[in-house]
């Protein structure tokens, strides 16, 4: 299957090679959206040689590869070495916690041990890490997450993302709680761990540049920074996503094999009423945030004014309720 999978990904390259206007540079290549850690080094290799095959990235900055703390630890450094023969520079791991019993809950293959060893390993090889967690879910007390935050830091990552547990429809914890089974903490509980990251990796150097992001200076993730930017982006695989930078979205199918047998793209064509809506979202969901030119005089809500760069932006401490702030905006 792996074999058709680069196949397939090969076709796709191949057919997008006009997608980027002439002139385009390509700064970032982000290989996520599932577990690509899971592949060989000669698989992963396979596909950087395809990619460079059809596309100019003499320019690239940043090249992240999303991992898993068990595959790190199986492949070792030579899978490390792999990653960096193929020009990776930048690797985001999804740690979640460092206590077993949270874990396993999560139903993860690490545990907090190999968690601790994977990024142990990354850092000893990448100078640009990223890690994830997870609060927000019932049994999470302040001192266990006080824990995780202070373990991230101690490893030295440079970059930390932290996002709140939800109930999506279908999933077996939105069924549980259906059920009685699960109780959601309730929003005061998840401010107050909120807010307890916010103040941790502030005193600890980090900054804040997104609702759930946070980076020693100058290790924001560029890639992540063009979808708040709307740039351009082309995505490639199984219900991967594409934009070209103006007013049209599109995205594949995210059935395999339907993937795998050529189906075609769907997508749509933005408005106006769109393209407004995408730039309020996405932009306040930034320290950035916006223009003052795209919202007028703001009196809706409290928001942040800098009127040297002129712009609005969501306070620190209002991040927590930022989507409630956001739709106050929206047309």
């Amino acid at each position: 299957m792996c074999g058709k999978y680069v196949a397939g990904l090969r076709r796709e390259a191949a057919s997008s090679r006009g997608f980027f206007p002439e002139g385009s540079v390509i700064k970032t290549v982000y290989f996520g959206g599932g577990t690509p850690s899971l592949l060989s080094p000669s698989a992963f290799s396979d596909i950087c040689a395809l990619l460079a095959d059809n596309f100019d990235l003499g320019a690239v900055e940043e090249f992240t590869v999303e991992a898993n703390p068990d595959d790190v630890c199986r492949g070792g450094e030579e899978l490390l070495k792999a990653w960096q023969d193929c020009g990776v520079n930048r690797v985001s791991i999804g740690v979640q916690s460092f206590h077993d019993t949270h874990l396993r809950w999560m139903n993860r293959r690490h545990d907090a041990a190999e968690a601790e060893k994977a990024v142990k390993l990354l850092t000893g090889c990448f100078g640009n890490v990223s890690l994830d967690l997870i609060f927000g879910y019932s049994g999470l007390s302040e001192m266990k997450w006080a824990q995780d935050i202070g373990k991230a830091v101690s490893l030295g990552v440079q970059h930390i993302s932290a996002y709140q547990m939800s109930l999506d429809a279908g999933s077996m914890l939105s069924k549980l709680a259906d059920k009685g089974r699960y109780i959601e903490p309730d929003d005061e509980v998840c401010r107050g761990q909120y807010f307890m990251l916010q103040d941790i990796l502030d005193a600890s150097g980090f900054c804040q540049y997104e609702i759930s992001n946070f980076c020693r200076p100058g290790f924001h993730s560029r890639h992540n920074s063009a979808y708040w930017a709307r740039e351009p982006y082309l995505g490639l695989g199984p219900g991967a996503h594409s934009f070209d930078g103006d007013r049209r979205r599109s995205w594949n199918v995210s059935d395999l094999g339907r993937w795998l047998d050529g189906a075609e793209k769907e997508g749509e064509t933005l408005s106006d009423v769109d393209i407004y809506n995408e730039k309020v979202m996405l932009g306040l969901r930034t320290s950035a945030g916006v223009e003052a030119s795209l919202l007028g005089e703001s009196d809706k809500h409290d928001l942040s004014f800098d009127a040297t760069t002129g712009r609005y932006s969501i306070g620190r401490r209002d991040m927590f309720v930022s989507d409630a702030i956001i739709r106050e905006f929206l047309k």
